[in-house]
């Protein structure tokens, strides 16, 4: 069989396949605790299932716009304004099925062969392996937990290049829960005004999993607006994950390139899914905000337990509801019949003796740390802790 060459350009996300193998083996009968995939286990909230039902029964069954509905559309415009005080046209607004799409369209639509994307590490796994598939190039930016997992100026600027067209970046971010202060993005909104050449793309799907005050957007600097698009959506502040509804903002141009790459691809995004989604944006925010307390429950717990667990270290995460500890002092280690010898290999040594999944940092830019998503109850987040404890106390 003759496959196209663009499969060998890109990889299979490390979540997705980690998520699939803990399946595999829970199919095999293994008590399989889940760590690995960035899913809140709530339920979606009961006004945004009424209005989801709603829509079935007044027959929301037909193909809707590419770009969206108009009401859906204007309510994300009224989101913006209301949580982050920007002002947008639904003329500024693409709604797609999933804000992995969004940013899809968007590296489609702004990247050529041979163009840079300019990427902080660690970054969201799907981030450079979109941008090969665009044939583009990914340049990475290496923080570390002692810079908080966060870039400055004087890093930003010293990777452009005249072949620079994106700067990718998340706040708060995935995998770390780095979250950028409005300071800090003025310093690179500084940077970008020097480039008016470099688009910016501001990943904020995590904005209400903010455990340290206000979500700030890079798109609130007048001098760069027009070249920063936001890439948002419903999955993770209103557990919405299988709804599938993501969405960008940014200047129409770009909107409508989008829209144009959207059109042959999916069309629009799920009919029923967007009348919910106009009560999830517009309704108060109550439930989500319920949802956050109990994370910050969790990650507070999570981070006592890595503490009691030897050799690792691990930044306190300011958002998302992820921790990214530093495993390395493991690696080069021997059970008698496994040696670990780096990230990839901690996760399926913990997969296979602990049997909890988890997700290799290597994935995400930093072979040092593997991820660990706090989106399990208490009681199998102390359990799944306790399992890796064990199974790494017999690394010697």
């Amino acid at each position: 069989m003759s496959l196209s060459s663009r499969l060998q350009r890109f990889a299979e996300p490390e979540t997705l396949r980690m998520a699939k193998m803990g399946r595999e083996l829970r199919a095999k009968g293994f008590d399989v605790i889940d760590l690995s995939l960035g899913e809140p286990d709530f339920d979606t909230p009961e006004h945004i299932k009424e209005a989801t039902k709603k829509a079935v029964a007044e027959n929301w069954s037909h193909y809707p716009p590419v770009a969206g509905y108009p009401e859906l559309r204007e309510a994300i415009c009224t989101k913006l304004k209301r949580d982050n005080n920007l002002d947008y046209k639904p003329e500024n607004i693409l709604v797609s099925t999933g804000a992995k799409q969004s940013i899809a369209n968007l590296i489609m639509a702004l990247v050529d062969t041979g163009d840079e994307v300019v990427i902080p590490t660690p970054y969201w796994v799907s981030y450079s392996e979109i941008v090969k598939m665009s044939e583009g190039i990914p340049v990475m930016i290496r923080t570390t937990a002692e810079s908080g997992y966060k870039v400055t100026p004087a890093q930003v600027e010293a990777a452009i290049t005249p072949k620079t067209k994106l700067f990718m970046f998340s706040s708060p971010c995935n995998p770390t829960g780095a979250v950028y202060t409005k300071e800090e993005l003025a310093g690179l909104a500084g940077v970008f005004k020097n480039h008016p050449e470099v688009y910016i793309m501001s990943d904020e799907i995590y904005e209400y999993i903010n455990y340290v005050g206000k979500h700030e957007s890079i798109a609130q600097f007048d001098e760069i607006k027009d070249r920063v698009v936001i890439i948002n959506g419903l999955s993770k502040g209103f557990a919405m994950t299988g709804y599938r509804l993501g969405y960008i903002a940014g200047a129409p141009e770009i909107v409508k390139a989008c829209e144009k790459i959207q059109g042959q691809i999916t069309s629009g995004a799920n009919a029923v899914t967007q009348r919910a989604a106009i009560t999830a944006l517009t309704s108060d925010l109550s439930s989500s905000k319920a949802m956050v307390k109990e994370f910050e429950q969790r990650r507070n717990v999570i981070l006592e337990l890595l503490k009691d667990i030897p050799g690792v270290c691990c930044y306190e995460p300011d958002g998302a509801f992820y921790v990214f500890p530093d495993v390395s002092s493991y690696f080069g280690k021997s059970d008698g019949t496994t040696t670990v010898n780096n990230s990839d290999e901690l996760c399926f040594y913990i997969l296979e003796k602990a049997h909890v999944t988890t997700v290799t940092g290597k994935a995400f830019g930093e072979d040092k740390c593997i991820r660990i998503a706090y989106t399990n109850s208490l009681p199998k987040i102390r359990e799944g802790m306790q399992r890796i404890k064990d199974a790494l106390a017999k690394l010697k």
